[in-house]
This record gives structure tokens, C-alpha cells and sequence, in this order.
């Protein structure tokens, strides 16, 4: 019966990682056994296992021998990762390694170096000491492209040993009975968290946040210095830019609720004084837009990324209508994120999860449950989901990130 032994070190208890493994060898047709296990006495103590793994056939174990990877699992013995060349453009070789949104490293010549960024779903093309994961329009051909899982190794976010972690705190349970108070604090503090320590902080928002009258909430927040980027397509940008100019969204007082006498003509209105400004940040300098969310972006120098859709109307000059453009302009604008807020938008925000490392903190906020399990994974303690209107969840942001701004300027 063929066999491979593999290593787990870190937080694997605490942070299920062990259990998985476990799980992961059972389910797939293998067997275990757990040849040698320290346990960390301490919250900060890393644990240690290995395990003998067997499977019926070689094709079973290499199957298993995937999974685990994927969960941190070496292998013991140290190779060098297969390469074989991409036979055209935009294609892989065949049993090319899928990438995960884990950090991962590939031996080459006897050496580990990090394929980076750290994106699901791509292959990973080596150059030299170089590595680097692509998605199929970034393949040519004669690329040398990892295949096969040997050689690579994966090494999966843990859970933190500060109890202070406000993440950990958070539970994961998706239910309109959560505490929203004690969730909105505790984001509230990962935010100040993120912007102590230099991590930049991401916005992904809908339309929604300015339908339900959050739109004067999230601009307290940019203007706080509270965002470092923010993703949205053009709906969000041109419901905002109307509301500014017109006081309506989709021709909808939102003060007072009622329809206006130009009812939907504000939105082409909108756009159209955008289209003769030239661009957003034009209609600011101008002052043509002189409130709103994107006006406060231009302002504190927050840097947006407007994706398009075949719905949008315009679109908007700024606007990105070219998907993988619109993803390569996303990829750059994340590096650095530590946490991400995303809001009332399902499909956009999806979009942009794909594309973030495992590390990142992520939090769902919709009214609608069934978004929120989309976005979060009860196995990922990262992503959470908190099922609530946007406009409160915002305003009590808002609320808790000023009121601790006015107490540090008071000293």
C-alpha cells in the first residue's frame, strides 16, 4: 500500500487545522497513523505532528496528498517542484498545481521561494529565483508552470493567540439575533487596529449604502481616514454622484422618500455632468461635485476602483469595462490590505474576495442572510458575516471610530 509521511506545525489544535487533515484522509479512501504528537502547553506554544498517510492506490495518496497540502501539510522528504511549459498561450499543461488563497512556497534548485500574490484558482509560473501565481490570460507559451503537488508546500492562516483578537471575539453564527452592538465595537477596534499598525483597510460597497441613506455615514469614515480603498461598480458611483447633485437616488428623495418631478432622468443627468466634467475627479477640482463618497475619496486621496457591468447606464468616465483589466486594477489596489469591509453588494463583493489572501480579515455586512453565507465559511475564522441594514451598521461605526478620534485629539 503506498504511503507518504507528512509534517504539521503552528496553531494546529486551536486553529482545527490537525482535525482537518484527519478528515480530509478519511474522506478521500485513506488511512492514518499518527507516528509522533506534542501539543503546546501555552496559548502562544506551537504543536507538532506527524502522520504516516496511506491510500490504495498511488493516484488516491497523490489526491489526499494534494488536499493536506493545501491545509500546511510537508511532506518530509524535500524535492524540487516538477516544471513543464505552457503549451500555448492561455493554456497550462495538464496537472498543473491549482493555487489556493494561502500563502505558498515552491522548492526550486534545493530552495524555497514564495509564489506571490497569494490568489485562488491561478497557476504558478517559476523564473529563476522567481515565483509567481497566473490566471490563464497571463500564461505564454514556454512558461515554465509548476505541476504536480510535490515540491510545494502551503502555509494556511492560523488563529491568533491574542485573546484581544477582535475576530476571534466575533462569532461566526449567521443570525439576525447576533449582538450587533458588541460586533459593530469590535470592528470599530480591528479599524483602529489596522490603521495603528500600517495596514490598509478595503471597502467593498453597493448601491445600498447610499438606497438606504448610509452614503453621509461612509463619508465620515474616508474623511476620518478610516478607508485606504475602495471597490465598487458604477451603480454605487452614480447613485452617489446624483444624491450629491439632486438629493435623490434613482430619482428618490431620500429625505422624505417620495419621487421626484424628474424621477429617474436625475441618474442620466448625473452622469451626463460627469461626462462633461471629464472625470470624477475633475467634477471635484471643478466643483461641480461638491459632496458624496466619491467626492470625499478625491478629496483624502483614497484610491478607487469603479469595475462596469452590461447593466450600468453611462457608464462613468473612470469607470473599468474591461473585466480583466478591472481584476488586474483590483489585484493591485489590495496589496497591502489587513482588513476588508464589504456591504450590500453580493456579486461585487464575491468578485473581490476571490482575490484577497487568506490572512485578510473580512467582513460581510447585508441585510440578506442568504448573501452573507455566500461570503463567509464557518471553517474560516477570517470571514465573518453580520446580517443587518447598512445604514445602521455604518452609522454606529461611525459613531464608535469618531468618538474614539475626539478622545485621542483631546489628549
Amino acid at each position: 500500500m503506498p504511503s507518504e509521511t507528512v509534517e504539521l506545525r503552528g496553531h494546529i489544535i486551536d486553529s482545527l487545522i490537525l482535525p482537518k487533515v484527519l478528515d480530509e484522509i478519511l474522506t478521500r479512501g485513506g488511512t492514518f497513523k499518527i507516528d509522533e504528537i506534542k501539543i503546546g502547553q501555552n496559548r502562544v506554544d506551537q504543536s507538532y505532528a506527524k502522520i504516516a498517510v496511506s491510500a490504495d492506490s498511488e493516484d488516491s495518496l497523490g489526491d489526499i496528498m494534494l488536499r493536506l497540502r493545501q491545509h500546511g501539510a510537508a511532506v518530509i522528504e524535500r524535492v524540487d517542484v516538477h516544471l513543464a511549459p505552457a503549451p500555448a498561450d492561455g493554456v497550462f499543461p495538464d496537472d498543473f498545481y491549482v493555487t489556493t488563497n494561502q500563502q505558498t512556497f515552491v522548492r526550486v534548485a534545493g530552495q524555497e521561494i514564495e509564489a506571490s500574490p497569494a490568489l485562488m484558482d491561478c497557476g504558478i509560473a517559476v523564473d529563476g529565483k522567481r515565483a509567481r501565481a497566473v490566471k490563464f490570460h497571463e500564461v505564454k507559451s514556454g512558461m515554465q508552470i509548476v505541476t504536480g503537488h510535490k515540491g510545494v508546500r502551503v502555509a494556511p492562516a492560523e488563529r491568533s493567540t491574542s485573546r484581544t483578537d477582535a475576530f476571534e471575539f466575533i462569532t461566526s453564527n449567521i443570525s439576525v439575533e447576533q449582538p450587533k452592538s458588541a460586533v459593530i465595537r469590535e470592528t470599530a477596534r480591528e479599524f483602529r487596529r489596522a490603521r495603528a499598525e500600517g495596514g490598509k483597510t478595503l471597502l467593498v460597497a453597493g448601491p445600498a449604502v447610499v438606497h438606504t441613506g448610509a452614503a453621509e455615514h461612509l463619508e465620515k469614515l474616508i474623511q476620518g481616514g478610516h478607508v485606504d480603498v475602495l471597490c465598487a461598480g458604477n451603480a454605487l458611483a452614480v447613485y452617489d454622484i446624483e444624491h450629491a447633485l439632486f438629493g435623490t437616488s434613482l430619482g428618490v428623495h431620500l429625505d422624505r422618500g417620495s419621487l421626484s418631478d424628474r424621477t429617474h432622468e436625475n441618474q442620466l443627468r448625473a452622469i451626463n455632468a460627469i461626462r462633461r466634467a471629464g472625470s470624477i475627479e475633475a467634477a471635484v477640482k471643478s466643483g461641480v461635485l461638491q459632496k458624496g463618497i466619491l467626492h470625499a475619496c478625491v478629496q483624502k486621496g483614497v484610491r478607487f476602483v469603479l469595475a462596469g457591468s452590461i447593466r450600468d447606464n453611462g457608464p462613468l468616465p473612470g469607470v473599468i469595462t474591461d473585466s480583466l483589466a478591472a481584476q488586474q486594477a483590483i489585484r493591485e489596489s489590495i496589496v497591502g490590505v489587513s482588513i476588508a469591509l464589504m456591504m450590500g453588494t453580493m456579486l461585487h463583493s464575491m468578485a473581490v474576495a476571490s482575490l484577497l489572501p487568506a490572512g485578510v480579515k473580512t467582513l460581510c455586512v447585508d441585510i440578506n442572510p442568504a448573501a452573507v453565507a455566500k461570503l463567509t465559511d464557518p471553517r474560516n475564522f477570517q470571514a465573518l458575516g453580520l446580517v443587518t441594514d447598512v445604514e445602521l451598521f455604518l452609522r454606529e461605526l461611525a459613531r464608535h471610530l469618531e468618538a474614539k478620534d475626539e478622545t485621542a485629539a483631546a489628549f
